[in-house]
C-alpha cells in the first residue's frame, strides 16, 4: 500500500471522517488493477489511489457512497462475470463486459466514525441513557448547560434534552438550528407542545420545528426510566440505519443508478451524499457519470453514453439491437 494510502486513511480517522477503502483481493486477466491494489473513496465521490479504470471506478464509488449513507459490514464487490472464480456468498455482482475483459473482485470496507449522542440535563431517562448507549456504539457526552456550541453538532450528531424546563427552550433553539441527525426531548405531549410554541415566537421555521421528536421515543408502552431509555435508542438506531423516524422506506429509485434523498413524515431530512447523475452503457451495461462522459451519442432524440468508443461504435452500427437488449435486463 502506498505511504499516502496509509497517511490520508490515518489523517481521516483522526479527524473522524468517514470513508471506504477499496482493495483488489483477486482478478482475472486482463484488468488494470493488480491484486494489493488500493484506494479511499470519502464522502464527496473523491477517489485516492487505483483500483481501476472507467469500467470499475465508477462502480467502486457508487458502491462506497451508498455504504457511507446507509452504514453496513464490510464486503466483497465482484466485478465481471459471476461464472469466473469462486463467487462466495453475499458478494455484490456487476457485470463488466468491456473490450479489455477481465474480472475483479474489490473488498469495500466502511470506516464509520461513532455516532455522537448528546444528552443535556439531568434525569433518571438520561441516566439510563447514558449507561446503555455506550453498548450500540454511541460517544455519549452528557452536558448540564444548554450551549452546545463547543462540540459543532454535525451529520452524525443526536441530540436529546431533558432539563425538566430549566433550559429546555435554549437548548432545543441551538439544536434545531445546527445540521444534527436527531433532536428529541423527554417530555409529555402538552409539555412539547408549549416548547413548540415557544420555537415559533423565537424565529424558527415551520420546518426547523417539526425536526423535533417530542415526545422521544418509540411507542412501546414505555412506563419506567429504563423503558424510555430503550425506547429513545431504538428510535435513535432506526434513524441511523434508515435515515428517517418513519417505517421502513420503499428502496429508492436506483434507475441508472441514481441514489435520492427524502424527508421524514415529521421533516428529518436525510442527509445523503447524492451521486453524480449516472446512465447505462446500452453495450456493456456499464455506470458511466454523464457529466464527465466522453463518449456519446444520440439517437431518435436520446441521448446515449458509453465507457469507451469500442461500445459507441458497436451501438452505432444498430442502435435497436442494444434497446431491446437493454429493455430485457
Amino acid at each position: 500500500m502506498p505511504d499516502s494510502i496509509f497517511e490520508l486513511a490515518h489523517q481521516l480517522a483522526q479527524a473522524g471522517k468517514p470513508f471506504v477503502l477499496a482493495t483488489v483481493v483477486w482478478r482475472e486477466q486482463p484488468t488494470s488493477a493488480h491484486v494489493g491494489a488500493r484506494a479511499i473513496v470519502q464522502p464527496d465521490g473523491s477517489i485516492t489511489g487505483w483500483v481501476g479504470g472507467s469500467c470499475t471506478q465508477p462502480v467502486v464509488v457508487r458502491e462506497a457512497l451508498r455504504v457511507l449513507r446507509e452504514g453496513g459490514d464490510p464486503f466483497l464487490l465482484r466485478l465481471g462475470s459471476p461464472e469466473v472464480g469462486v463467487l462466495r456468498r453475499d458478494v455484490r455482482v456487476f457485470p463488466m463486459t468491456c473490450t479489455s475483459g477481465g474480472a475483479l473482485d474489490i473488498y469495500m470496507e466502511p470506516h464509520l466514525p461513532q455516532p455522537r449522542l448528546l444528552l443535556i440535563g439531568d434525569s433518571p431517562v438520561l441516566a439510563a441513557l447514558h449507561a446503555l448507549a455506550g453498548v450500540l456504539d454511541f460517544t455519549v457526552i452528557p452536558l448540564s448547560q444548554a450551549d452546545i456550541s463547543q462540540f459543532a453538532p454535525d451529520e452524525r450528531t443526536y441530540i436529546l434534552v431533558a432539563s425538566h424546563g430549566e433550559y429546555d427552550e435554549d437548548a432545543l433553539e441551538q439544536a434545531l438550528r445546527s445540521p444534527a441527525c436527531y433532536v428529541g426531548m423527554v417530555a409529555s405531549h402538552r409539555r412539547a407542545g408549549a416548547v413548540r410554541d415557544y420555537l415559533r415566537g423565537s424565529g424558527l421555521e415551520e420546518a426547523q420545528i417539526a425536526r423535533l421528536k417530542a415526545p422521544a421515543g418509540l411507542d412501546i408502552g414505555a412506563t419506567t426510566p429504563q423503558e424510555i431509555a430503550a425506547s429513545i435508542l431504538a428510535e435513535l438506531v432506526q434513524v441511523r440505519r434508515r435515515g428517517t423516524l418513519t417505517p421502513s422506506p420503499a428502496p429508492a429509485s436506483q434507475d441508472a443508478g441514481q441514489i435520492q434523498e427524502g424527508k421524514s413524515e415529521g421533516g428529518l431530512e436525510i442527509r445523503a451524499t447524492i451521486l453524480p447523475e449516472t446512465a447505462l452503457d446500452p453495450v456493456c451495461g456499464m455506470i458511466v457519470e454523464i457529466a464527465t462522459a466522453r463518449h456519446r451519442s444520440t439517437y431518435e432524440g436520446r441521448e446515449f453514453y458509453f465507457c469507451c468508443p469500442a461500445c459507441k461504435r458497436l451501438f452505432e452500427r444498430n442502435p435497436q439491437e442494444y434497446l431491446v437488449e437493454q429493455q430485457e435486463r
